[in-house]
């Protein structure tokens, strides 16, 4: 097989970049190790910044965003049993959608087989070679065959545990990682919603967020530890704690339901510098996580590929490969000011492990201070809406 671009990972970043390269004309086959009814089941963030809608509507994926999508124009606070809006749309002109992460994939999936171009599910033992050449290798079992893709570029957009990053020779890449004292203990809930907006919470006994997923699925999160094993949080206890974390004095409580989902999520941050080798370039979780707080983690790996996108069509285009030569540098930029915002988020609403006073009354400062100053208040808004994407990068007008 020949192609222009070999993506790896069939994910928001390595779909919406085989999608953006379509439009231009460039060729790309994208290969998934997992099946494709797994990668639409897979529950992941639910946030999207208004950069993000407005590309995939833009690109001609995001009808059913608009369709079924909630648009908050806000998000609420809740510390000492009391909630403070932050007026996103007020303090930026912005907004932002709820709408799930498998929706997004399932909606770019429809989009790439409805046009019949290559998307390769379990692909298995996917190998890369050939990374520091023109014409690197990927090669890959499929249906029991062995099968070699040759390509101009690779993608690596399979992820943190991926093969593409561990393809890269020793000593090249330098990763920075800090990993949080503290995990999330997700929930899905058929319940309907008990607040128009997001409520992140700042509690004695540790965080709590209510989110939601639709007008009757409530998504919920506790802080817990690491190593919490989910087998010891039946439904009644996790609801007794949301009921304890999450109600304030105005009476705000959450909804109860059957719960369809729960699972542990560990909380940390990681960065890989550089974001290329050779013909190789990291997007998305194969180069960088953040900790879900600031709900950045999709948004960051579509703003990768955008960057991407761009470089490649004018590559293809003019033989100008300083876009590419570029790409690293652009992206790093914006990943660790949302690397920052993300620990900012974390850090002002967890509780730590320890009895700590002195911190709990600092966390406590902070938020004060964002609930009641309008330049604390707008910087926390601007980062929450997304920083500006570079639409006219990725061949957009």
């Amino acid at each position: 097989m020949r192609t222009d671009v070999a993506i790896v990972g069939a994910g928001p970043a390595g779909l919406v970049l085989a999608h953006l390269l379509a439009r231009a004309g460039i060729g790309s086959v994208v290969l998934e190790t997992h099946s494709r009814e797994h990668v639409e089941s897979r529950v992941r963030a639910g946030v999207l910044e208004a950069g993000t809608a407005d590309l995939l509507e833009r690109t001609g994926v995001g009808d059913r965003m608009r369709q079924q999508g909630m648009i908050h124009r806000g998000i609420e606070l809740s510390f000492g049993g009391r909630r403070h809006r932050v007026d996103l749309a007020g303090l930026t002109g912005r907004t932002i959608t709820v709408y799930g992460q498998q929706e997004v994939v399932r909606d770019l999936i429809a989009a790439r087989l409805g046009a019949g171009l290559p998307l390769i599910f379990d692909a298995k033992s996917v190998r890369l070679s050939g990374l520091d050449t023109s014409a690197p290798l990927v090669r890959f079992r499929h249906d029991g065959e062995e099968v070699e893709l040759t390509a101009d570029v690779v993608a690596g957009c399979d992820g943190h545990h991926g093969v593409c990053r561990q393809a890269v020779p020793d000593g090249v890449l330098r990763t920075y990682r800090r990993d949080y004292p503290y995990a999330w203990l997700g929930v899905l809930a058929q319940a309907p919603p008990a607040s128009e907006e997001l409520v992140y919470t700042r509690h004695e006994r540790g965080f709590a967020l209510f989110s939601m997923r639709s007008p009757a699925v409530t998504r919920l999160y506790l802080q817990v530890a690491p190593d919490e094993d989910v087998a010891g949080w039946p439904d009644e206890r996790i609801w007794a704690e949301l009921h304890r974390r999450l109600r304030t004095n105005d009476g705000f409580d959450v909804h109860e339901g059957d719960v369809l989902e729960k699972g542990v999520t560990p909380m940390r941050s990681v960065v890989t510098e550089p974001m290329r080798y050779g013909r190789l370039f990291l997007a998305g979780d194969a180069a960088h996580i953040v900790p879900p707080t600031g709900a950045k983690g999709m948004n960051l790996a579509i703003a990768d590929v955008a960057v991407l996108a761009g470089a490649l069509v004018t590559w293809y285009a003019t033989g100008d490969e300083a876009g590419l030569a570029a790409y690293s540098r652009t992206c790093l930029r914006r990943v660790w000011r949302v690397q920052h915002f993300s620990w900012w988020m974390t850090s002002m609403l967890h509780a730590t492990d320890r009895d700590d006073p002195y911190e709990h009354r600092l966390q406590l400062a902070q938020l004060d201070s964002v609930t009641q100053s309008l330049a604390y208040a707008t910087s926390l808004a601007e980062n929450y809406v997304g920083l500006p994407l570079d639409c006219a990068a990725a061949g957009l007008p």
